[in-house]
């Protein structure tokens, strides 16, 4: 068992037993520290002067000199490291949460107070201050200048409640700030969503408001751009790395709990927010979007900023407008990504919709990257299938993904069916014309196919006779023409000529003549004699 160290607390609970009388074993049994340790701790503290009538005001200090012994010498003042004491062995615990979780100091106290460390605030405020420099302010340092159309900076803020026309209720309306870091000039784009389509959507917009595009983006670390947030190897979003590579700017992610990273528009969120949207009533978001570009260009364009001393619209006109990167007319068109597997009927579902893939990939797990136009499909990086894009409940299928024989009963093909069988023999072809003759063919495909199937169970020559047996009989029907060949039927000959058709009606049962259906009354006379 790895050896355990036991603070302020528990050693003053030990002296005090031991003043009180207590034995090493009882106090072992009470405290469940081990005996030794126990021992250790007395030894200790007799050499500091312990003994059972010393007070209240020596014990603790006795305690601590205990401590001190373990744990190296602490605080100047005694009654200090007394309060403090209790988190000297939780000092790395400490540490990892203000400095690595990002966790305040309300809230260690919290967790400290779960684990049974009875220390107050100010104490687990004096201790954090001493070990980490806790509370002190930071030192900064100003980061050199950016050039012109090299950077802009993105955050989300919420704005406040706006009625939402298209679900009837108050929603919430969030503004996506995009802020040049070179002139401060600025983009705000109002939406109810915080998703990668306003996201794309309102960066757009920006660009368009700019006529061109800076060279990096940083934004803060937004689920909807950035998979996984690392300070040396982030992860992107597919699909908004994908719109980078489309417009030619680089995504610079800010560093994670570092907002001061991206200061430029994190203040501007604030701004927007309390110089535009506080105070006003917006029918909804279209007019808001209206109101934010009148007040974009006569007053956050034009106000005296706070830390270039100039006015960002003129600074923007004057010197960073003209070397933004060339902005071309067509939108990015936002793709959506999904890895799918597929089916057993050949088709994958994307989007609430399917397509069709040939035999050989069933049950193979392919990606699929769709955007408004064509949905394309990949197996193992190689585009295997491209598909026009369906609305949902819909579906695009390729038939000569099937295989020949399914192909045509999916596509209800009767001339495939009656071509087969001719190519088989002319009375089979006969049938099967005669077959999937009227309105409905596709009806009776199941029948096709079985024909077709009997040449491969009996023989070309014996499904021949019986077809031509079964016309002459007028027997349209695949289970006779089976019946016909399992009962040799096809051997005999037809007493008519190949083709007509021949009906007869099975020898009467019980017959009866003619007069035996005549109807007579018969009576009696009164001797009792017919008449």
């Amino acid at each position: 068992m790895a050896h355990k160290e036991y603070g302020m607390t528990d050693i003053l609970d030990i002296l005090r037993r031991a003043q009180a009388g207590d034995s090493i074993r009882r106090i072992a049994k009470a405290t469940g520290m081990d005996r030794k340790t126990i021992s250790n701790y007395l030894r200790i503290a007799a050499e500091h002067g312990f003994a059972a009538d010393v007070t209240d005001d020596h014990l603790i200090e006795t305690a601590l000199a205990v401590f001190r012994a373990l744990h190296g010498p602490q605080m100047k003042s005694p009654s200090l490291a007394a309060a403090s004491a209790p988190l000297i062995p939780h000092r790395d615990l400490i540490s990892g949460w203000l400095e690595k979780d990002g966790l305040t100091l309300t809230k260690s106290h919290i967790k400290l107070g779960r684990m049974g460390v009875g220390v107050s605030y100010s104490a687990l405020y004096r201790y954090a201050r001493d070990e980490f420099g806790f509370g002190s302010q930071k030192v900064t340092v100003r980061m050199a200048e950016t050039e012109p159309g090299e950077v802009a900076q993105v955050d989300f803020g919420r704005m406040g409640m706006v009625f939402d026309p298209d679900t009837g209720k108050q929603r919430v309306l969030h503004a996506l700030v995009v802020t040049l870091v070179f002139s401060r000039h600025q983009y705000v784009y109002l939406t109810h969503r915080q998703d990668l389509d306003a996201l794309i959507g309102g960066m757009e917009e920006a660009w368009e408001f700019f006529g061109g595009i800076t060279r990096r983006l940083v934004l803060d670390n937004m689920k909807v751009a950035v998979v996984k947030a690392d300070r040396y190897e982030p992860v992107f979003n597919r699909t908004f790395q994908e719109y980078s590579q489309h417009r030619g700017f680089i995504i610079d992610p800010a560093p994670v709990r570092h907002p001061e990273a991206k200061g430029c528009v994190e203040n501007q969120v604030k701004y927007v927010r309390d110089n535009f949207f506080a105070g006003e009533e917006f029918s909804n978001r279209e007019q808001a979007q209206r109101a934010a570009l009148i007040w974009l260009r006569t007053t956050a364009g034009l106000r005296l900023h706070g830390t270039t001393r100039k006015r960002p619209l003129l600074v923007f006109e004057e010197e960073e407008q003209k070397v933004l990167l060339p902005l071309s007319s067509e939108r990015f068109d936002v793709p959506a990504f999904a890895d799918c597997t597929v089916h057993r009927d050949h088709h994958i579902q994307f989007q609430r919709a399917i397509y069709s893939l040939p035999t050989r990939y069933i049950g193979k797990e392919v990606f699929v990257r769709g955007d408004s136009a064509l949905v394309r499909i990949y197996h193992q990086q190689q585009l295997i299938k491209t598909h026009p894009k369906k609305a949902a409940g819909q579906r695009s299928t390729d038939f000569d993904d099937y295989p020949k024989e399914k192909s045509a009963y999916a596509m209800r093909d009767v001339n495939y069916y009656i071509s087969t069988a001719q190519s088989r023999g002319q009375k089979q072809g006969t049938f099967m014309a005669e077959l999937l003759s009227g309105d409905v063919p596709w009806t009776y495909i199941r029948q096709a196919q079985a024909l077709l199937r009997l040449s491969d169970k009996y023989g070309v020559t014996r499904v021949e006779s019986a077809c031509s047996r079964a016309l002459a009989f007028g027997l349209m029907n695949v289970k006779r023409v089976e019946g016909i060949i399992k009962q040799s039927l096809e051997k005999e000959s037809i007493p008519t000529p190949a083709g007509a058709r021949i009906f007869t009606l099975s020898p009467p049962r019980f017959e009866r003549d003619a007069d035996y259906f005549s109807h007579h009354t018969i009576k009696e006379d009164e001797h009792g004699n017919n008449r």
